[in-house]
């Protein structure tokens, strides 16, 4: 609290509006799906959701996009490859995680080591 009263009621009010706006977006279908039934295109289309989400935060990630030089190439680019034969290796989740943070350490730390 800032002892600012005016300003600590619009900092919790924020906070309860955005608690009570992500609480219905995240569970509007379970509460009202019943009363609004999805087409099936619609239900066929919301399977790529996850998906298309994942990949959503993953590229920007790994291609980070700045204006004056287009898609930076990083390590991280390779230690995603390094994961992506794992998992087509293995098909064990627990190997991606591990083997492309082994990956991407060992990288970083060559490429200090170099430089």
């Amino acid at each position: 609290m800032t002892g600012n009263l005016d300003y600590d009621l619009y900092i919790i009010g924020v906070i309860v509006l955005l608690t009570l706006c992500s609480f219905l977006t995240r569970s509007g279908y379970f509460l009202f799906g019943d009363y609004f039934p999805l087409a099936d295109s619609v239900r066929r289309a919301l399977r790529y959701a996850p998906t298309a989400a994942l990949i959503g935060i993953v590229i920007p990630e790994l291609l980070p996009w700045h204006p004056d030089t287009g898609p930076v190439f990083d390590l991280k680019v390779l230690a995603a490859v390094v994961a992506v034969l794992l998992y087509w290796r293995t098909r064990s989740s627990l190997m991606v995680i591990v083997g492309g943070m082994v990956a991407y350490w060992v990288l970083r730390a060559l490429s200090q080591w170099i430089a």
